[in-house]
């Protein structure tokens, strides 16, 4: 592999770990590098915004190689240096932005995430296939990222799972659209009304993961999953093509979704916002237990 770099946006620091391998158009994403003693691995805000930034570089650079006549399938890894994938939301800024009746402050920070599931699904709107590889607990909306790209590789044991209605939420950056491309609408709605939290190999026989491999050998399948596509490039890119428009999800629908989701976390009274508050707790002392 080559060189690896940090990616962060001007005057912040570092969420991401970034390995590129222009030789064979692979780009490898890891969330969570500025992971310390403590550190919540969810989508913080920071994380948000450099997700962005970087598909929007990446995204330029691959578009413009195609104008230039580069017909190659890229390859964009969503993977983390944290003890876990991601799980999920900022539940301490949930509660801080529905204690403030702050309605934009959410919707704002919804928003970019479902820009960020959206890239993903869409291959950047440059053509490439795009892989999470889940080499832990993938919670809430980590989940979400994941069920947004189109193969998902995932480790044995990890917990995968939308547990929001445990505080009288939703999942709503992408679950409901997502899940329904891989299962019947009612088990879709099923998995996010229970709320439970189901192991890898649980997931795997649901359909929900793609590639199920034991511990330790989730990159050794990815680069499996990157030569299978190499040697159906072109079909590979027109499935993705095809599925789009037989399939379609919209940056319209998830955003409208995502509506519905703010307005109904803002209903949220004491008790779920204690629920929030205590997840956060657990997930302070989870970091640091695995630092």
């Amino acid at each position: 592999m080559s060189a690896v770099h940090p990616f962060s946006r001007p005057n912040a620091g570092p969420t991401l770990r970034v390995i590129e391998e222009p030789q064979r158009d692979v780009h490898w994403c890891f969330m969570h590098a500025d992971t310390l003693p403590g550190h919540r691995a969810c989508f913080t805000p920071a994380l948000v915004d450099d997700i962005l930034d970087y598909q929007r570089s990446l995204g330029l650079k691959l578009q413009a190689a195609r104008t230039h006549g580069n017909t190659s399938l890229p390859h964009v890894v969503l993977a983390s240096d944290s003890h876990a994938f991601n799980l999920g939301g900022d539940l301490e800024l949930f509660c801080r932005l529905i204690r403030a009746r702050d309605r934009q402050g959410l919707l704002n920070y919804a928003s970019q995430c479902v820009r960020g599931v959206y890239a993903f699904h869409v291959g950047l709107n440059a053509g490439a296939h795009s892989i999470a590889l889940v080499q832990g607990d993938a919670l809430g909306g980590g989940f979400e990222a994941a069920l947004s790209c189109h193969t998902i590789v995932a480790e044995e044991d990890a917990l995968m799972g939308l547990p929001e209605v445990l505080f009288d939420l939703f999942p709503g950056m992408g679950a409901y659209s997502f899940l329904c491309k891989r299962i019947p609408p009612h088990q879709a709605e099923k998995l996010m009304l229970e709320g439970n939290v189901y192991t890898s190999q649980q997931m795997h026989q649901m359909g929900l993961v793609d590639v199920l491999v034991p511990r330790g050998e989730g990159v050794a399948a990815v680069e499996d999953v990157i030569r299978a596509n190499r040697r159906i490039s072109h079909a590979r890119a027109a499935m993705h093509r095809v599925r789009q428009l037989a399939q379609p999800v919209t940056l319209d629908e998830l955003m409208r979704i995502t509506e519905t989701w703010v307005d109904t976390a803002l209903q949220l009274g004491d008790k779920s916002l204690r629920t929030m508050d205590r997840l956060v707790r657990a997930q302070v002392r989870r970091g640091k237990a695995a630092a």
